[in-house]
């Protein structure tokens, strides 16, 4: 798993520090920072910071988690 926030669209409002503050911290008053990974036991708490989000900012990366439920066909 990976986070990525556009810190272009983050306005500061840190829904996301108050529901995941082992993940997302505020340095100064407006300045987001941020573990790009996490471990699963934050997973939770990072999808709801994400579904918080006021401006949509934060995405879950999943792409890097195995596939479930698809088989691999060769040739």
């Amino acid at each position: 798993m990976r986070l990525v926030v556009d810190l272009n669209r983050c306005q500061g409002f840190a829904q996301c520090v108050f529901l995941a503050p082992d993940v997302f911290s505020l340095h100064g008053e407006e300045a987001l920072l941020f573990s790009p990974r996490f471990d699963e036991e934050h997973r939770d708490r990072v999808e709801e910071a994400a579904a918080a989000c006021l401006v949509q900012a934060i995405l879950v990366d999943y792409s890097d988690e195995p596939t479930k439920g698809v088989e691999s066909h060769v040739g």
